[in-house]
C-alpha cells in the first residue's frame, strides 16, 4: 500500500455533515472532484481556510463559485513572523522573502480585512499562536497579528478560527484580554480535558480532526468526552492529519466519516445523532 495513495471512500454517513476546516488548495485533483467525493459520503459542506493573503483570496473566490464551500481568511500564525522578519529559507509556499517589517504586516492585514467584509467569507482564521514552528523572535509578530484578526472578526461579525499549537495558556490569555468574538472555533483542538472545560465555559467551539484517532492521543479523546455536544465540530485539516488507519496518507474531506465514527465511539453515542449535532453546530459557528 503506497503512502501517497489516497485512502478508499468510507461507507457514507446517513446524516449530512460538514468539514469545518480544510485546505482544498493543497489537495490533489480539482475542487469539483474533491467536493463530489465528499458529497458521495454525505459530507455536504466544507469550510475552506486561507493561511496567507494569496490563499485567502483563493478561499474567497472558491466559496463564491461553489455553494457548498464557505471561506475563512487569515494570515496563519507562522505567516506573520515571515512577513515581518523575512523567510530567507523559503519555508512557506511563497519561497524566500525579504523582511518587510510592521508596514508589510499592516498591508497584509488590510487585505484580510477587506476579504472579511465579503458575504461568502464566514470566518477570520486560521489565526492564533504557534510556538512549535516559530521561535521566541517571532512571538511578538504572532501576537500582534492574532489581536488584529480578533478585531477584524468582531468588526465584521464573523467567526474566529484559532490555530493553537503548544501555546494554550497564551491563546486563552489573548482571547480573554482582547475579548473573543461571539463565535470562536478552536480548530484541530489540541488541549486536554481541563482546557476543554475552560473552552466550554467560554462558549468556544472545539473542532476535532483525524489525530483524535491516533494511538497516543488519549488526552484528546478525554477532552472530546467532556466537551458539550453543542460545541463539538469535526474537520479534516486536509491534506494533513489523516485519521487511522490511513495515517500518513493524503487526507481529504471525504474521510470525515472515519473521524466522526471514532468520535461517536469516544462519546458513546450513535453516528447519526453526532452527525446531526455537528452539522447544526457548524452552521451556527459559521452562520450559514
Amino acid at each position: 500500500m503506497s503512502r501517497t495513495e489516497a485512502p478508499p471512500l468510507p461507507e457514507p454517513l446517513r446524516v449530512p455533515v460538514a468539514d469545518s476546516h480544510t485546505h482544498l488548495d493543497m489537495q490533489d485533483g480539482t475542487v469539483e472532484e474533491g467536493l463530489a467525493r465528499a458529497a458521495a459520503v454525505n459530507v455536504t459542506t466544507v469550510v475552506q481556510v486561507g493561511c496567507d493573503v494569496k490563499g485567502s483570496h483563493w478561499a474567497a473566490e472558491t466559496a463564491a463559485a461553489h455553494p457548498s464551500v464557505h471561506a475563512s481568511v487569515a494570515l496563519h500564525p507562522n505567516e506573520a513572523p515571515r512577513i515581518v522578519h523575512g523567510d530567507p529559507e523559503g519555508t512557506a509556499r511563497q519561497g524566500a522573502r525579504e523582511p518587510g517589517g510592521k508596514a508589510a504586516l499592516d498591508e497584509a492585514l488590510a487585505e484580510i480585512d477587506a476579504l472579511a467584509a465579503l458575504g461568502h467569507v464566514r470566518a477570520v482564521g486560521e489565526t492564533g499562536l504557534d510556538f512549535f514552528r516559530t521561535g521566541p523572535e517571532g512571538v511578538a509578530a504572532q501576537e500582534e497579528s492574532f489581536r488584529a484578526h480578533i478585531e477584524i472578526a468582531k468588526r465584521h461579525g464573523k467567526a474566529l478560527v484559532i490555530h493553537d499549537r503548544e501555546a494554550h495558556a497564551d491563546v486563552l490569555r489573548v482571547l480573554a484580554d482582547a475579548g473573543a468574538p461571539e463565535r470562536t472555533v478552536f480548530h484541530c483542538y489540541s488541549g486536554d480535558a481541563e482546557m476543554a472545560r475552560i473552552c466550554a465555559a467560554a462558549g468556544y467551539f472545539m473542532s476535532f480532526a483525524g489525530n483524535v484517532t491516533f494511538k497516543n492521543a488519549q488526552p484528546l479523546r478525554d477532552a472530546l468526552a467532556v466537551a458539550p455536544t453543542e460545541l463539538v465540530l469535526v474537520e479534516t485539516d486536509a491534506p494533513f492529519l489523516t485519521p487511522a488507519p490511513y495515517r500518513g496518507r493524503p487526507n481529504a474531506p471525504y474521510l470525515i466519516p472515519v473521524t466522526l465514527r471514532a468520535m461517536a465511539e469516544v462519546r458513546n453515542t450513535d453516528e447519526d445523532t453526532l452527525a446531526a449535532a455537528v452539522y447544526d453546530n457548524t452552521a451556527r459557528a459559521f452562520d450559514f
